[in-house]
């Protein structure tokens, strides 16, 4: 069953944050030893909750800030947790984008275009430097979140690097980065790293029960397969029907080497009509994704845990049908990286989505044939 769309939680709105309490502790530990690096660089794979822990600091932040008064008795005692209650006027302001000692850098509305900017651009940062040089309003810290980094463009990236080499005293900047290796090297080294991990099955299904309660526990368990150990990921598949989709993607393999073509094009069918472009991303990131997986499996020889029963053994069967060899895993990897590219070539050039996917399976046919 799918999940609502809705059931997605936005990062400043999410209380809690599963998995990820060496991070936090990481974070509370500068904060306690008076030495809070300026700048941190939160890393890791998407979903995982990068932007969350960015948020929770922020809110932890701007909340010990706003009672740095000893008051009547005496010094407060260390922080134990970097948890701020939801019914607190800190929480409820960073939820509602409204704190004045919190700055957010994301990509905006296109009005002329009518969707999301493709890249967070210097204009989006131009108030930065003047926002964390100010006064804190508040009494404590400055606060920027950048999410993510990896979006921002040439000039937004030097306008941020100008803000690092001289960073304001009483400011903080949390950049969250998906992907930091291609981040200039002079950001990343002016920046306090924080990788980030997957989430086990344990948290990932724990987290669907309570943002995706109709699901059943066969659902969330192949769900938090599908996904890493990405809580986004999985929420995202299972509002997008993906678990369907890769059901139905691995029924149309086991026919492999010999596609039905009947069964294929009544597949790619549903990616032909208007208002379908997310599935077919949905299914391409999919079936790009079982394609590495079974490459992994026939050059290793270890075969992952099975999302559908009978995958694993399917995997192998192509590979080995694939001849088994170096130059059959390179046929694969070859069909890898072109179905990896499937979404943008499709959007970029206005292909047909039907046509395209067909292409793809009729591809897959042809590497199973060897």
């Amino acid at each position: 069953m799918a999940a609502e769309p809705g059931d997605i939680p936005i990062a400043r709105q999410t209380v809690d944050l599963a998995g990820q309490g060496d991070a936090e502790r990481v974070l509370l530990d500068a904060y306690r030893s008076g030495r809070l690096p300026h700048a941190w660089l939160i890393t890791g794979p998407r979903g995982i909750g990068k932007a969350t822990l960015a948020y929770r600091f922020a809110r932890f932040l701007l909340a010990e800030g706003a009672g740095a008064d000893p008051g009547l008795f005496g010094a407060k005692l260390p922080p134990e947790s970097l948890a701020v209650s939801a019914d607190s006027s800190v929480f409820r302001r960073v939820a509602a984008a409204s704190h004045p000692d919190l700055f957010a850098v994301e990509r905006r509305y296109d009005d002329k275009r009518d969707r999301l900017r493709s890249e967070i651009v210097v204009d989006d940062v131009r108030d930065l430097g003047q926002f964390l040089h100010l006064t804190p309003a508040e009494g404590g810290w400055r606060v920027a979140v950048i999410d993510s980094a990896d979006e921002m463009n040439r000039n937004s990236t030097n306008a941020v690097l100008k803000l690092l080499e001289e960073p304001p005293k009483r400011a903080v900047l949390l950049m969250v980065s998906h992907a930091p290796g291609g981040l200039l090297p002079t950001i990343r080294s002016r920046c306090r790293k924080l990788p980030l991990k997957s989430l086990g099955e344990a948290d990932l299904a724990a987290l669907l029960r309570r943002h995706a309660p109709d699901l059943d526990d066969g659902e969330r368990q192949a769900l938090a397969r599908l996904s890493e150990g990405s809580i986004g990921r999985a929420l995202e598949l299972a509002a997008a029907g993906g678990l369907d989709l890769y059901r139905d993607l691995i029924g149309l393999f086991a026919q492999l080497p010999q596609l039905d073509p009947v069964a294929a094009h009544k597949f790619a069918d549903r990616f032909g009509r208007k208002g379908q472009e997310n599935a077919f991303a949905t299914a391409a990131n999919l079936m790009a994704w079982w394609l590495g997986r079974a490459v992994r499996a026939g050059a290793t020889g270890r075969v992952p845990p099975e999302v559908v029963p009978g995958e694993a053994a399917l995997a192998h069967r192509l590979i080995a049908a694939a001849g088994g060899d170096r130059r059959g895993l390179d046929r694969w990897l070859d069909l890898w990286d072109k179905v990896a590219r499937l979404v943008d070539r499709a959007e970029g050039a206005n292909l047909d989505r039907k046509l395209v996917f067909l292409n793809a399976l009729f591809g897959l046919e042809a590497a199973a044939r060897g």
